[in-house]
């Protein structure tokens, strides 16, 4: 099946009810699996990785860009990095089976379609550019947003690809590329005060100034500490290892050592593999060295699973992406928590108070009833999804595929509770709404201890055999 990789970077990086329905419309498209979620406060910026097929690319890509323009609004939005809208930036990354003409027209269709339905102006970059004045996305977010509403309307140069030649009021524009693999990578150098030192080894290290091939950087102030805020286009020229050395020398002639550095979103492995072999003066290293790459290439393993491999390949990326979607639910059911706490503690006086605190309480509780029920209904694609791997997979992973639903099962239980004990809490009388919400949390309940049981039997047989 063929994959692309599909990076958007969106103008929030501090309203976390944003940043999830962000998250959200993408990993509610059928086809599309979010791998990771980086957000930064001082750059006021979230960057999602997420993988799909070719069909699915576009329709996840427009969910999420729709969220973007309703819910963003770049008049109000300073942060430490450069953009030109809502959804700065959709670049698609070929993978297994794709091709770089396949990206180019997923871009394509994705800018065609979102200046059509939305009212942005999209400007195609990279591999995608219409023109060579456009391949570098430095020059199409020229001006930031601010710059491009006021140039758009006088300068025929910076008409967009598709859509209107008037930035959207409170979405602005959006880049659309495909490209090869990038690497977002930073560099820290201690306090603020070094910024112009961060500035300085930006412009020496950058490709456009003759620095390392590919290399395009920036210095910026982040968290209150100077930062040279790079992305690598290409670490089988420039690898990552060569590029700290780099600054590392530069920091040096100021007087400064890095303190330390940090990737943003996910990173091919043999970069990091790269990097450590060096760094630790590994003569002769290669991949070959490395158990888990022998044990990958064992020819009696990739036959042993060879008939089931087609099938379990959408599993692992949905495997994944559950994996992220529960770790989030982690820090959202803590927020809910913190919601009916800060509800609680709300004056009392006078009546006018009271009231607000009653209605306060009320829709903390009703927020923590739905994260619960987001739990349940995450716990059990996981408990239906062990199920089917029990039946499926290999004898040997059948009973850690029943432990996966037990614990499934477990957390669908835990689940179910919280719901009903935050409605029955609420101290008026049941809605439809707060019904629905106990009624679906208790067949997620059913639904997942009926899956553990077919992985029980599942593991029972494979005892059997």
């Amino acid at each position: 099946m063929p994959l692309v990789e599909c990076v958007p970077n969106f103008s929030e990086g501090r309203d976390q009810r944003v940043i999830d329905a962000l998250h959200d419309a993408i990993a509610n498209t059928p086809g599309a699996h979010v791998l990771d979620v980086s957000s930064d406060k001082s750059h006021h910026r979230t960057v999602i990785t997420f993988v799909a097929s070719p069909e699915a690319a576009v329709p996840a890509a427009l969910a999420a860009m729709t969220v973007a323009r309703d819910r963003i609004d770049l008049t109000r939005h300073q942060g430490q990095h450069p953009r030109i809208g809502a959804t700065d930036v959709v670049p698609f990354i070929p993978l297994d089976g794709a091709t770089m003409e396949d990206c180019i027209a997923l871009a394509r269709q994705l800018g065609a379609r979102a200046a059509a339905q939305l009212d942005i102006p999209v400007y195609l970059y990279e591999r995608a550019a219409t023109t060579p004045t456009r391949e570098n996305l430095a020059d199409v977010r020229r001006g930031q947003f601010e710059g491009l509403r006021d140039e758009l309307a006088t300068s025929p140069a910076r008409r967009p690809d598709f859509g209107p030649a008037a930035v959207h009021p409170t979405a602005g524009a959006t880049a659309i590329g495909a490209r090869p693999f990038l690497v977002a990578y930073n560099i820290y150098l201690g306090e603020s005060s070094h910024l112009p030192a961060a500035k300085a080894i930006a412009k020496a290290i950058r490709g456009s100034s003759g620095g390392l091939r590919g290399v395009k950087a920036l210095g910026l102030v982040v968290d209150g500490q100077a930062q040279v805020s790079m992305n690598l286009l290409d670490t089988e020229q420039t690898p990552l290892h060569s590029v700290f050395e780099l600054v590392k020398t530069e920091a040096a002639t100021f007087g400064l050592t890095p303190t330390w550095s940090e990737l943003v979103g996910l990173v091919p492995e043999r970069v990091i593999l790269d990097a450590g072999a060096r760094h630790v003066q590994l003569r002769g290293f290669s991949r070959a060295m490395l158990l888990e790459h022998r044990i990958r290439e064992l020819d009696g393993g990739r036959m042993q699973y060879a008939a089931v491999e087609p099938s379990t390949t959408a599993p692992a990326l949905d495997a994944g992406s559950l994996r992220h979607h529960l770790t989030r639910l982690v820090q959202r059911d803590v927020h809910a928590h913190e919601r009916v706490q800060a509800a609680y503690t709300m004056l009392t006086e006078p009546d006018a108070a009271r009231t607000a605190r009653t209605t306060a309480i009320h829709d903390a509780m009703l927020h923590a009833a739905e994260t619960a029920l987001e739990t349940a209904r995450a716990a059990l694609r996981v408990a239906e999804m062990a199920a089917d791997l029990a039946e499926r997979g290999n004898r040997h992973t059948a009973a850690d595929a029943y432990g996966a639903a037990l614990i499934a099962e477990a957390t669908c239980k835990g689940a179910e509770f919280t719901v009903r004990i935050n409605v029955a809490l609420r101290d008026h009388a049941r809605t439809t709404r707060e019904a629905t919400l106990a009624a679906e949390a208790r067949t997620c309940l059913l639904e997942a201890t009926a899956y553990a049981q077919i992985a029980e039997r599942a593991a029972e047989r494979a005892i059997a055999q």
